[in-house]
């Protein structure tokens, strides 16, 4: 985006857990029930305006997923949860019209 910047962070799912993290708690979960690596996930921010919105995505598997929607800061665990749900829902065979094309990683 011209004009933008953003920044992002890396960490795994086991660390910062929160009360709110049923998605992300599915998603370690289902990668442990098919043997596959933990997920990572990655939030990152854009500037708009005068505000900051964040967002975050979780690759498993070779597989990138985004979240739907950007997010307030006090917010970010909502952006962990929605990436993680569309993880969920692809590796589980789950049907969602709303899941992200892997290829948005590159966004």
């Amino acid at each position: 985006m011209a004009g933008s910047s953003s920044s992002s962070s890396s960490y795994t799912a086991t660390a910062k857990k929160t009360s709110a993290s049923q998605w992300q708690d599915r998603l370690a979960e289902a990668c442990r029930g098919y043997n596959i690596e933990a997920p990572a996930f990655q939030i990152f921010s854009d500037r708009r305006g005068g505000r900051t919105a964040w967002s975050s995505r979780v690759s498993i598997y070779g597989s990138v997923f985004t979240a739907r929607y950007w997010y307030d800061g006090k917010n970010i665990n909502n952006a962990r949860e929605d990436a993680a749900e569309m993880a969920v829902a692809w590796l589980t065979g789950g049907s969602n019209p709303n899941s992200p094309s892997t290829s948005r990683a590159g966004w």
